[in-house]
């Protein structure tokens, strides 16, 4: 065992602490205290440990709400107060931007709260050991059957307690529309006798086939105004109050003019198309999930949404809208846009875009690349729309740098 002294938080949710100029990343501790650690994992310049024993504890370390914290890899931050995982979301944004992005002083506002700091997630991913609904251990392929789950809004609680005996069942995801009171349960395995005492409709899974045992197999949720339908399978924003939040924000960022067009890039179900692109003239967008397109046309087309959604790749097939774009939304998966994505979303030269990101450092890297391309940075939002665990939303606000003649007018 060793004692060590952590003076930060790394990107993945770990406190680091140096010692003889060797990096410790230690789970579990955090920055300002004194801890003992044992190392469990050493790659030479750094190791990874295991928390030992909380020497001289941060004042704004709490005892987790939760009775499977300790052992569940659901959460990692639970033992702080959420007001310091706040300031921990932020200080990593600032430090990829700055690291990775290649950024002086990047502007990153104070951390955005969307809801409670519990009961904000409507959808949870589930195996399933011992009959019970189970998530892994940190860093392990054991899992941890679970009496219960404080992140679930109220409406997956509901559910969660008359599951009932799952034995025979593989996995088990739960899904709400918060503001429509709409549930599912999506399972793969044998299906239980209890089904229709579970409040939802349930739907089995046969590799790629879906078969509904109970009620209707679409997910219905409301953001901003605008209805949606989801696909059981198919991806949502899993916190709803956050997804107002990044509407509201992209919605600021982009400052759409009534006669112009918006690219919703990674469109999804047409999140962002059905809410900000009320704001526009026309919305184009393009979604490589083919059942996610057939949900953006109907949910834009609800919206009363002037629109032109296709299928494809985004970073593929962006001739195929054959249209300009005046500003954009790009959500790309974790992985980011990567040299393809920046191409295709400054295709059109837009004047400006709005980046969701949910990593930082994939953010950092497409900013670096976004700024070689015309683009400048002008500042980010983190959003905590998961709290308990390391894992961040930000929404970004890119600028078209203006042309050389655009920027001899403006001197003169």
């Amino acid at each position: 065992m060793m004692e060590l002294h952590p003076h930060d938080m790394a990107h993945g949710g770990e406190a680091v602490a140096r010692h003889d100029g060797k990096a410790y990343f230690i789970p579990g501790a955090m920055p300002g205290e004194v801890v003992e650690a044992t190392v469990i994992e050493d790659k030479g310049s750094w190791a990874r440990t295991a928390l030992v024993e909380v020497i001289a504890p941060s004042p704004e370390r709490r005892v987790p709400p939760c009775p499977h914290a300790q052992d569940c890899g659901g959460c990692q931050w639970q033992f702080a107060s959420d007001e310091e995982q706040r300031q921990w979301k932020r200080s990593t944004v600032i430090g990829q931007l700055e690291h990775l992005g290649k950024i002086v002083d990047p502007i990153v506002h104070e951390t955005v709260v969307a809801g409670p700091a519990f009961g904000y997630r409507n959808r949870m991913d589930f195996r399933v050991a011992d009959g019970k609904p189970a998530l892994f251990r940190p860093r392990s392929n054991d899992l941890v059957p679970l009496d219960t789950c404080l992140l679930m809004v109220d409406e997956l609680q509901d559910t969660f307690a008359e599951l009932g005996d799952l034995t025979g069942v593989e996995k088990i995801t739960l899904r709400a529309g918060t503001r429509t009171n709409k549930r599912v349960a999506v399972i793969e395995g044998e299906p239980p006798e209890q089904i229709a005492d579970w409040g939802a409709s349930v739907i089995l899974r046969k590799g790629k086939s879906l078969e509904s045992l109970v009620g209707d197999p679409v997910l219905t949720e409301i953001v901003d105004g605008a209805v949606f339908e989801v696909p059981v399978d198919g991806f949502f924003q899993n916190n709803t109050d956050g997804a107002e939040t990044l509407v509201r924000l992209v919605r600021d960022v982009l400052e759409v003019e009534d006669d112009e067009t918006l690219l919703d890039g990674y469109c999804g179900v047409g999140l962002f198309g059905a809410t900000v692109g009320r704001d526009a003239a026309r919305v184009i967008g393009i979604e490589s999930t083919p059942g996610a397109v057939k949900y953006a046309r109907s949910n834009l087309a609800a919206a009363g949404v002037d629109r032109n959604i296709i299928a494809g790749s985004f970073t593929k097939d962006i001739d195929k809208l054959e249209e300009y774009w005046d500003v954009a939304v790009v959500d790309p998966p974790r992985k980011g846009l990567g040299q393809r994505g920046v191409e295709a979303v400054t295709a059109a030269m837009p004047r400006r875009i709005a980046y969701v990101a949910c990593d930082p450092a994939s953010l950092a890297r497409d900013a670096r690349m976004l700024d070689s391309y015309g683009y400048e940075f002008i500042d980010a939002t983190p959003v905590d729309m998961f709290p308990q665990t390391y894992h961040i939303e930000i929404v970004a606000r890119f600028d078209r740098k203006p042309y050389e003649e655009e920027e001899e007018e403006r001197r003169s």
